[in-house]
């Protein structure tokens, strides 16, 4: 049985932010149509009453015309938390590898994002040296930032 990692959800207070927050900072591409979906089967396969959303998926840089994407969807009625902890269980954070983490953590500060970290430099025994930061987009999800030598 062939399986392929489709996309990584985010849920917004604000999508259209989102979106344009990720296509400024990493230079995403909105891959169409803009979702509007709402009825019975989305309700069905959420388990959600009255499940409504808003949005769009994100081609991510660096994999393809066909995927995966970064899915930016904002329901109807959403649920608010905190931002999480780096250290919390479940899902954790999305991570870009870029060619200058300095630089693109300034280009993220500029759209509406927050470093969480401080930039730190690592050599990883058998793999290479990382420089890497977490930092958080506008909503407060965790991004890392990570490059290689």
């Amino acid at each position: 049985m062939k399986t392929r990692f489709a996309h990584t959800n985010i849920v917004s207070t604000n999508w259209k932010l989102l979106v344009d927050f990720y296509i400024k900072t990493f230079d995403c591409k909105v891959v169409p149509p803009i979702r509007n979906q709402s009825g019975d089967w989305l309700e069905r396969g959420t388990g959600l009453e009255n499940a409504k959303l808003e949005g769009a998926h994100l081609l991510l840089p660096g994999c393809g015309e066909k995927g995966p994407t970064l899915e930016i969807y904002q329901y109807e009625s959403i649920e608010n938390q905190n931002p999480v902890p780096p250290n919390k269980r479940g899902f954790g954070h999305i991570a870009f590898e870029v060619e200058s983490v300095e630089m693109i953590l300034e280009i993220l500060k500029k759209n509406g994002g927050k470093a969480s970290g401080e930039i730190t430099k690592r050599k990883v025994e058998g793999v290479g040296e990382i420089t890497f930061v977490y930092a958080r987009d506008p909503e407060g999800n965790l991004i890392e930032l990570q490059s290689w030598i």
